[in-house]
């Protein structure tokens, strides 16, 4: 029977997992000396003493994905501070878009607005130069994706999730800050280049710190709760753009202090987690945070309980990023989970940043947009506990899919003179398509923390980032194709979306499953489930 499978605790001696090497007991790790003291994981220990989710858990959750506020607004205030404004023809007094502008002089028209309020107003990046607006954030995606293998391998081997995320706060203000000096377009896209690389850390830790200390039911729904807190930051950027809509300076001055704020005063409070510490050899300081946790929820642990040792030998000098890629089952999930991951990044930022290709005011889409990521949070959670994993978020990759399609449909020109409505129509099915992609992009980040153990949990999130940030650097190009045919755009979009999820029916069911604490541990258990499935 599986560790996590049973009701009642086991003694050390009788353990399998328990490592015989003298030299545990001198790191504090489990060992087979005492043999009157309980030895159980950190799952049964969760679901036994401590409670699937607790007022501790509650308050470490928030904490913790509070950060998301801040990966939300770094990633999409290219929404406002690259968009193109409108200019006005000085002879006539008309508005045009900078299309319209080509083949005249400078003295012929002037910005409708001050010339410090997107960097497209401020260094004329049209026409011959339109294509340099779409640098900045496809280089910020490519810095994401290079980050992400970083932050993983950090949070995974030496600094662990809390560290780690620290620094991805701490460094996200310093180049935020910076960009809000840049003194052209190439500077400012080296800086954004540098901001998506020192942010990316900040997703994939919250997401491993929330959901590594709750049961196996609530980790679906507690997954969702750092989605909910991206959404509050994606919805602030209209009304802190709409605030500062003459210097996007200044935009990137005011984000840039929330996440050194949030790193002096707030994450300190959080806790490490205990698994990954348990898995490092840490064992005593494991067991303090899950007293601390049993105690704030008005319980207490046995003075008997030790943790199992989920890596018996520990003389083995392998790091657990090269077991990964020595492990065919894991290295086989992982370019699945990437494909899917590609696809459904690509078609969720793109989604996003194609708004101002809508015939729309920008700020209302972009709120639209930002209020429909709540739905998507509610009902992606609720879907979470009753549904398995994998038709969720393929289901929803699918319905993303078609709403693209038909919002290519309605993006033609001789149906929107066909159909007074056809503009609204349009900004409804993209708001359902968001939503939909929404769920699917939510839905993946929690999948994935299921389908891979604890010695390699946050590298497998961290490459399913880079999977994201990869699809959504190439989501700006298609933007920018979008504002000569909105249409292909959306077939784009479409394709993708639908695509991502026809991978994802390769993938393992996770519902209810356990968290393993090593590829070994769960491989073993996975193939033993296999053999059981086949006899029966």
């Amino acid at each position: 029977m599986e560790p996590s499978k049973q009701e009642a605790p086991k003694l050390m001696e009788t353990s399998p997992n328990i490592s015989n090497d003298s030299s545990a007991s001198e790191k504090g790790e489990a060992t087979n000396q005492p043999n009157s003291r309980y030895a159980l994981t950190v799952d049964e220990v969760i679901e036994q003493h401590i409670g699937a989710l607790g007022f501790a858990q509650i308050v470490h959750v928030l904490l913790v994905s509070i950060a998301w506020v801040f990966d939300a607004q770094t990633t999409l205030v290219s929404i406002f501070s690259d968009a193109q404004p409108a200019a006005r023809i000085l002879a006539t007094g008309a508005i045009v878009e900078g299309a319209a502008l080509c083949g005249l002089s400078r003295g012929e028209w002037e910005w409708n607005g001050s010339t410090s309020d997107t960097i497209v107003s401020e260094w004329n990046l049209i026409c011959q130069h339109k294509f340099l607006v779409a640098v900045p954030s496809t280089l910020f995606f490519i810095g994401s994706l290079f980050g992400s293998g970083v932050y993983g391998y950090l949070a995974d081997s030496w600094f662990g999730r809390k560290k780690t995320l620290l620094l991805s706060c701490v460094l996200t203000f310093v180049t935020a800050f910076a960009i809000s000096f840049s003194p052209n377009v190439w500077v400012y896209a080296f800086l954004r280049f540098a901001n998506g690389f020192f942010r990316s850390g900040i997703g994939s830790c919250c997401i491993v710190l929330a959901t590594e200390i709750v049961g196996k039911k609530w980790r679906g729904q507690v997954g969702q709760y750092g989605f909910f807190f991206f959404t509050l930051g994606f919805l602030s950027l209209p009304l802190m753009a709409y605030l500062e809509r003459k210097s996007w300076r200044n935009l990137y001055r005011i984000i840039s202090f929330l996440p050194l704020g949030y790193a002096v005063c707030l994450l300190p409070f959080a806790y490490e987690s205990p698994r990954w510490l348990l898995v490092k050899g840490r064992n005593k300081e494991a067991m303090v945070i899950l007293k601390k946790l049993a105690r704030r929820n008005g319980k207490q642990l046995p003075a008997d309980l030790s943790l199992v040792d989920p890596i018996p030998e520990r003389n083995d000098q392998t790091s657990s990023s090269e077991k990964f890629w020595k492990t065919k089952w894991a290295v086989k999930r992982i370019i699945l989970v990437m494909m899917a991951g590609f696809g459904s990044g690509f078609v969720y930022y793109g989604i996003q940043l194609n708004a101002e290709n809508l015939n729309f005011n920008l700020y209302l889409t972009v709120a639209v947009n930002a209020l429909m990521e709540f739905p998507a949070v509610f009902i992606g959670s609720f879907l979470l506990g009753v549904m398995n994993r994998r038709p969720l978020f393929s289901n929803s990759s699918y319905l993303a899919g078609v709403a693209c399609l038909l919002c290519a449909v309605l993006s033609l020109h001789r149906v929107i003179r066909a159909v007074s409505i056809a503009k609204w129509l349009q900004l409804a099915v993209e708001a359902v398509g968001f939503m939909a992609s929404s769920t699917a992009y939510d839905v993946m980040y929690v999948y994935s923390v299921e389908l891979f153990p604890t010695n390699v949990r946050n590298t497998a999130v961290s490459l399913l980032r880079q999977a994201f940030m990869l699809g959504a650097s190439a989501a700006p190009l298609l933007v920018a194709l979008g504002r000569e045919s909105a249409m292909m755009s959306f077939i784009v979009f479409g394709v993708a979306s639908v695509l991502s999820g026809v991978v994802s029916i390769w993938l393992r069911e996770t519902r209810n499953a356990p968290l393993y604490e090593t590829l070994a541990q769960q491989g073993n258990a996975e193939e033993i489930e296999n053999k059981t499935v086949l006899i029966t």
